[in-house]
């Protein structure tokens, strides 16, 4: 069995994730949890398109897509009447191949990918826990406990700390982790209820004080609850269902038949202060932690996986220079920043108390909600955001330009295509590969062919359309993308000098194909 070349600590889907993409390139890997077995609980349900976009690359996509619920319309409602709805499958037609959010549990996804992981003969090692570690220039050497007590030397080129918001990777590294806890206590409930809201849609609720978030589940009239408990805690015992307040459920003409499993939690809003020391690396809650508005988190956390696994193949195969990997922390913690100050600034008012917030919400949301969801641009700019679509990353050292309104740092845009070389009809088959590749849209460029044969970089003709043109692409030029479907740099007339120096600045081998070396 070859050494691994990552230890991976925490086995939540943003572990997983970066397990499964560096095991499919061919990086041996080993990936450790102090838990004996997965969660069978979670306050994470919302599985949105980038991150679909990231398992299509894995072909792992249509297993979360089976065992989710497709989540197309969303609703909000207000003191128990609908004031707005949003359909996502509309909004994202044209955005992606696929148009809608998914429902799907964190434990459930958990499993999906534990057990697709287990077919590349990876498997998490349950009940062993890092206890320390020491940095060194050729990597990290670390200490492991088994379930025994027993503990094991174990020295490896990277370490990614996975390891949830009380990281040990994050406090042996004496990363601060600044910013705060609300002051309210929430809960999560897995129920089987009745109801107008019972729709197999996504509604957020709001009245004078609190708000209440319903996902469908799969099963007939399941869903997950998540709200606040506002009313003064108990002391002595643990929340449970009857402590959570039943007005809003009242107002909605919910009948809760039978509640599953119920938990509460504090919410906080944390960013490390670096994601990265040396050789180590935080990914996902270890690095950063944010309320539960928009489903942003699990989906953050596969994001940080896959914007690190690639860079990491990379460097370790020698395909690229060492200058690559830090770029993962500008990247990611500039996005991380963002969402925290965006969706705290969401949360601040949906969970704020006092007259004047009753009152804004009572007056002021039934009135502009449903202005602003009259415009289809308000509409669009939403998804994206929501959908992460939208990240981008324009101020890295990998992206170049600009080019045209589709410039160096952002998503490639998905088009519907006929493409000669593939089955599929769209421009995001190709990315399958997990490996860089040029992209050209418009008449063929022999020059370009020889160049990227010479290089080993992977050649993808696109015919020029209305699409391409509407999608802000331009017309002849070549598009150098990254691993993880977005744009390096955009050379206009597909200029051979520019294409070699950006290629000779970040590549330093050929390309290979997938399983070789």
């Amino acid at each position: 069995m070859a050494q691994p070349q990552v230890l991976i600590v925490g086995a939540g889907p943003t572990g997983l994730v970066l397990a499964f993409w560096l095991t499919k390139v061919g990086v041996p890997v080993r990936i450790i949890d102090k838990l004996g077995a997965p969660g069978t609980t979670s306050r994470a349900v919302v599985f949105h398109v980038r991150s679909l976009e990231f398992y299509r690359q894995l072909g792992i996509d249509q297993f979360a897509v089976r065992q989710g619920v497709e989540a197309k319309v969303g609703n909000l409602w207000l003191r128990g009447s609908r004031v707005g709805q949003i359909r996502f499958g509309d909004l994202g037609v044209t955005l992606s191949r696929y148009s809608f959010p998914l429902i799907f549990p964190q434990d459930l996804h958990e499993k999906m990918l534990i057990e697709q992981l287990s077919r590349l003969n990876v498997h998490v090692e349950r009940e062993t826990e890092l206890v320390d570690f020491t940095l060194t220039e050729d990597g990290v050497s670390a200490t492991l406990q088994k379930a025994s007590g027993a503990h094991e030397a174990f020295h490896v080129p990277y370490l990614a700390g996975c390891d949830g918001a009380r990281s040990t990777v994050r406090e042996r590294l004496q990363i601060k982790f600044p910013g705060g806890t609300y002051s309210d206590t929430y809960y999560v409930a897995d129920i089987e209820a009745t109801g107008p809201i019972m729709n197999g849609q996504v509604n957020i609720a709001l009245d004078e004080a609190d708000f209440l978030a319903v996902f469908p589940m799969k099963g007939e009239g399941r869903a997950r609850l998540v709200g606040a408990v506002r009313q003064e805690l108990p002391t002595g015992r643990s929340l449970a269902w009857n402590d959570v307040s039943q007005r809003i459920i009242h107002h909605l003409k919910m009948k809760v038949k039978e509640v599953k499993w119920f938990s509460s939690y504090r919410v906080h809003h944390r960013v490390a202060s670096t994601f990265t020391n040396g050789r180590a690396f935080l990914l996902g809650d270890a690095a950063h932690i944010h309320s539960p508005v928009g489903g942003q988190g699990m989906n953050t956390g596969i994001g940080d996986a896959v914007n690190l696994a690639w860079k990491l193949a990379a460097v370790l195969k020698a395909r690229s220079p060492a200058s690559l990997l830090e770029t993962y922390e500008p990247e990611r913690i500039a996005f991380a920043r963002q969402l925290v100050a965006t969706t705290d600034r969401v949360f601040a008012f949906v969970s704020a108390r006092g007259p004047f917030a009753t009152w804004t919400r009572l007056h002021i949301v039934p009135r502009l909600i449903p202005f602003l969801f009259r415009f289809a641009a308000v509409r669009r700019n939403m998804y994206r955001i929501v959908s992460q679509v939208a990240i981008q990353y324009p101020q890295s050292p990998l992206s170049h330009g600009p080019a045209g309104t589709r410039k160096g740092g952002q998503r490639l845009p998905w088009l519907q295509v006929d493409h000669p070389s593939s089955s599929s009809d769209d421009n995001f088959a190709c990315f399958s590969a997990l490996n860089w590749q040029i992209h050209f849209y418009g008449e063929g460029s022999s020059d370009l062919k020889t160049l990227c044969d010479a290089r080993g970089i992977q050649l993808h003709h696109f015919p020029w359309t209305p699409a391409a043109h509407k999608a802000g692409l331009i017309r002849n030029a070549a598009y150098i993308l990254r691993p993880d479907e977005y744009i390096g740099i955009v050379v206009p007339d597909a200029d051979p000098k520019k294409i070699i120096l950006y290629l000779e600045t970040w590549l330093l081998n050929k390309d290979l194909p997938e399983g070789e070396d």
